[in-house]
């Protein structure tokens, strides 16, 4: 009777764990919001060194990156003399963290909330949603910024990147069925064009997420390699090991 009531208080505190982290695991799905594949491929050196030159131009103003050093730019392609010319504002030296200059107090008072570190924040969301959200913003001018996010209702973030997109907004289609029932369609339209086309905007938004993803581990791609050559290895040793074991065992009856 005893041991069927641990067992019993063991499988309960497991359901309830289960139960209590499903929210955390529809926010990071994305929820029931449709999300948009990303197209990251972190061996494309290009789109993450555009990737980097956006996160830094218009990411790092508000957030900082405190568990990624410049330095490791090198592993995208750049050199040093690079990432000091062009990357380079907001510290002094390349082995220096990517933080923001924005005091917090500040922050807050602005947009209600301290913006927040990015490092990791594709390991947190996933790609794709980073991608939906970064362009699904639409113009809303109930929200005190101004803006809106189909990934992300209420956001608090303004649309930092709208001169590079333009001013989405959300229009809505009433649809009839046959047997008299209404149903409504929302969706976004390009009402004022940025200074990309909406294809340029989407390759952007793409090379952002890339980065993003690259930032969040930077060593994901050497150890998906060395992940693989251990492999390789250990099925050569495998291999070794059971003809060696033959040869010692083969006059043992």
């Amino acid at each position: 009777m005893k041991s069927q009531s641990i067992i019993n208080t063991v499988k309960h505190g497991f359901l309830a764990a289960f139960f209590l982290t499903l929210p955390a695991l529809a926010v990071a799905a994305g929820g029931d919001v449709h999300l948009d594949k990303a197209p990251v491929n972190l061996n494309n050196h290009e789109s993450l060194q555009r990737g980097s030159k956006l996160f830094v131009n218009y990411c790092l103003n508000c957030h900082s990156a405190n568990y990624m050093r410049y330095n490791r730019l090198v592993d995208i392609g750049l050199t040093e003399e690079q990432i000091k010319n062009n990357l380079l504002f907001a510290a002094d030296k390349v082995g220096e963290t990517m933080q923001v200059t924005m005091p917090k107090a500040e922050a807050k008072a602005w947009f209600g909330v301290v913006p927040p570190d990015l490092t990791v924040e594709a390991r947190a969301r996933t790609a794709d949603w980073l991608y939906t959200y970064l362009r699904g913003f639409y113009r809303d001018d109930s929200r005190p910024t101004g803006w809106n996010n189909v990934a992300f209702a209420n956001v608090g973030m303004p649309h930092v990147l709208w001169e590079l997109q333009g001013q989405q907004v959300m229009k809505t289609e009433e649809h009839v069925a046959a047997d008299g029932t209404k149903t409504e369609s929302h969706h976004l339209v390009l009402d004022k064009p940025g200074v990309m086309t909406p294809a340029e905007y989407d390759v952007a938004m793409a090379d952002l997420v890339n980065y993003l993803v690259f930032m969040a581990e930077p060593a994901q791609v050497q150890r998906k390699k060395l992940g693989v050559i251990v492999l390789l290895f250990l099925g050569l040793l495998f291999v070794v090991s059971y003809y060696l074991k033959k040869e010692f065992w083969k006059d043992v009856h």
